[in-house]
């Protein structure tokens, strides 16, 4: 067996640097200051200019990597509460309801998600593959009925862009109850019966824990 060797300090340097870039660029698109300059992003990260190009070539490129990166930790946080769940349809369902709440527990990384949604549907990585994957399990085992996963995954989208968006801009309503709303909506029209979708989400949900990384400490390297 091939032993791999841990990091060296420069290889942690670096990591801590890049990491610290991602973050800073997180900052910026949950703030909607997608037009800043790299050396506003760079001072926020406390890194020098230079490392920046040690990393990315060009802002965009950080800016996807930023986006990536908070949703693809999310849906890795998603798919480790549905380890242990056999029915399909509550898989779909606990992850939508989940994602509903994150809105308002998170709303940084709730406004990089609405900031780049539609983007975000053919990428590999992050929340659209997982909604897929999950879509397409539960139509070959039998429990959703729709005849095209792929558009149904477009209207599951565009539900949970547009409630993120509702969330956001109707503070007084309640999240849950919204969230839960839509999710037993999607679960009829994907063809579980009706007091079936309801009861599927009434069931309790596990604890999720958001962390949103404020720290924009970094090391230049």
């Amino acid at each position: 067996m091939i032993e791999h060797a841990p990091p060296n300090r420069l290889e942690r340097r670096k990591a801590r640097t890049r990491a610290a870039l991602v973050r800073a660029a997180q900052a910026f698109i949950a703030s909607g200051r997608l037009n800043a300059p790299i050396l506003e992003i760079t001072q926020a990260a406390d890194v020098g200019m230079g490392s920046f190009y040690n990393h990315f070539q060009t802002k965009e490129e950080l800016f996807h990597a930023a986006v990536e990166d908070a949703l693809d930790a999310y849906g890795a946080a998603l798919d480790q509460l549905t380890v242990g769940l056999d029915d399909p349809a509550q898989v779909f369902a606990q992850s939508f309801r989940l994602t509903g709440r994150l809105h308002r527990r998170a709303p940084e990384l709730s406004k990089v998600l609405l900031y780049n949604g539609l983007a975000l549907l053919g990428a590999d990585k992050g929340l659209a593959p997982r909604a897929r994957r999950d879509i397409e399990h539960a139509t070959r085992t039998g429990r959703f009925t729709t005849p095209d996963p792929e558009l149904a995954l477009t209207i599951v989208a565009g539900a949970a862009l547009s409630l993120g968006q509702l969330l956001h801009d109707q503070p007084d309503r309640d999240d849950a109850t919204a969230t839960d709303q839509i999710t037993e909506d999607l679960l009829r029209m994907l063809g579980i019966p009706a007091t079936e979708a309801h009861d599927i989400c009434r069931r309790s949900l596990p604890d999720l824990e958001i962390h949103v990384d404020a720290d924009q400490r970094g090391v230049s390297g």
